[in-house]
């Protein structure tokens, strides 16, 4: 491995030492991510790329001498998929981080892939315009590797996940040669859509080393935010169903159940839950619902009656400060689920019309396996987060065997493994379930022309 490190820190001029790194503890650093999986070996090398010419480079060198590489962001995946694995290279694009150009009039940013999504909407705001994708992890995670999962968020219902805000991208291919996709203009269908294809590929197809992302005109007026309390998880997905009907289509619609509820509670207090929403009880479910846009206040007004009707005690947020703690609540849960134990953050999506039988078949498989699974849900688009909450460093078989459960679950309800997560190492077993052995070769023969060698992410995805 040592003629790997020379050949590198050759490649890269790197006679400092600060694109090369070696130390025990960024290795150790690039073998885990957000999930908590550990590589069981460990890469040879990690690469702070400050430049296409960097990444090019790395993959010239490694196709060269037939060396893995694991591309990587921030780390804030959830499924393994950029986690560094035995005798790879890690090639970390996160220091590449500049947002190069912004367009007011034809609405797009074009940015480096290590740009956070909190840095490019606070960038683009003074122009009165967002970046729609809006994942929980926005704060530290980076469009770059949002673009590589196709995260979602939580204003996904009415603004789409990233593919939908993604108009062209740069990539690096695994020899090394830098390609552009996709476009600048409203429309754009000339030959095949590589760009959408490369959205969502996790590192698999060629490195991200530039995005033309669309940006969306911030929402006039200020939201309307209401909190329904549900007596039954069946109710409240069955009023989240609803909602997203109305002629009005809300922003969030975000689904906690009661055990998710209960930990919140625990966490925060049981009294900032009665004094936001008022004494929900053991057992009780809460929705979160927004509506943006200059009819925000109308179109809540028009959802009352309908969280009523489904049998939902509601709360209208009348300030901003009763609107944060609202949201408070929602942002809570996976802080409160990681004060109860070590979690297997997992992420399924099925119908919304399927959400209730969904919950239902959570709720068996965990009284079947014994193990706790409180959820949350992106209810407006079907998107469900259970989290297999345990003790001790390593994820117990009896919880692999309640999750195997709950993907056949979501499978045969029409659903998918994963909605915004990923594929990544933690739920390859199960990719042929969905897809079948057809669509599945279909994949690694793609996978094939775009990387011949094999060297991008082996391992990982299919």
């Amino acid at each position: 491995m040592d003629t790997v490190v020379a050949a590198l820190r050759s490649a890269l001029h790197d006679e400092d030492g600060t694109l090369v790194l070696t130390g025990s503890a960024e290795l150790d650093a690039a073998r885990t991510d957000k999930s908590g999986w550990v590589a069981p070996g460990g890469p040879v090398a990690v690469i702070e790329a400050r430049s296409v010419e960097h990444v090019q480079a790395v993959l010239r060198t490694c196709s060269s001498l037939g060396v893995p590489v694991v591309p990587r962001g921030a780390g804030t995946g959830l499924a393994g998929g950029a986690n560094g694995t035995a005798g790879s290279v890690v090639l970390s694009v996160a220091r590449m981080d500049r947002i190069t150009g912004v367009s007011i009039q034809d609405e797009y940013a074009v940015v480096e892939p290590g740009v956070l999504n909190g840095a490019l909407n606070a960038a683009v705001a003074e122009f009165g315009l967002q970046f729609a994708p809006d994942p929980a992890s926005a704060a530290i995670s980076t469009v770059g590797g949002n673009i590589a999962t196709n995260a979602g968020g939580l204003r996904c219902v009415k603004y789409g996940v990233t593919r939908e805000a993604v108009l062209g991208l740069d990539v690096v291919l695994a020899d090394g040669r830098l390609v552009s996709t996709g476009h600048r203009t409203v429309k754009g269908v000339t030959g095949l859509d590589l760009t959408a294809l490369l959205v969502g590929s996790e590192g698999t197809l060629g490195v991200i080393v530039g995005a033309t992302v669309r940006l969306v005109p911030i929402p006039a007026g200020e939201p309307a935010t209401l909190g329904a309390v549900f007596p039954t998880v069946e109710a409240a997905a069955a009023a989240a169903a609803l909602l997203v009907t109305l002629p009005d289509r809300p922003s969030t619609v975000e689904l906690l159940d009661a055990a998710a509820l209960d930990g919140i509670a625990a966490y925060l207090g049981p009294d900032v839950i009665t004094a936001t929403v008022g004494d929900t009880g053991t057992g009780s479910v809460f929705l979160l619902v927004e509506f943006d846009g200059a009819g925000a206040g109308a179109a809540a007004t028009a959802a009352e009656p309908v969280l009523r009707s489904a049998g939902g005690s509601v709360h209208r947020a009348r300030s901003a400060a009763e609107r944060e703690r609202l949201l408070t609540i929602r942002r809570s849960f996976h802080p409160a689920m990681e004060a109860r134990g070590r979690v297997l953050i997992e992420d399924v999506a099925v119908p919304r019309s399927r959400l209730p039988e969904m919950f239902a078949r959570i709720e068996e498989i965990g009284h079947r396996y014994g193990v706790a699974i409180p959820t949350v849900a992106h209810a407006g688009d079907g998107n469900l987060h259970p989290n297999f909450v345990f003790d001790g460093d390593e994820v117990p078989g009896h919880v692999w065997e309640a999750a195997d459960a709950m993907f056949r679950a979501a499978i045969e309800l029409g659903g998918t493994l994963t909605g915004e997560h990923g594929v990544g190492v933690l739920k390859r077993r199960w990719i042929g379930d969905e897809l079948g052995d057809d669509v599945l070769e279909l994949q690694r023969s793609i996978r094939r022309v775009f990387d011949p060698a094999g060297i991008l992410n082996p391992g990982k995805v299919s």
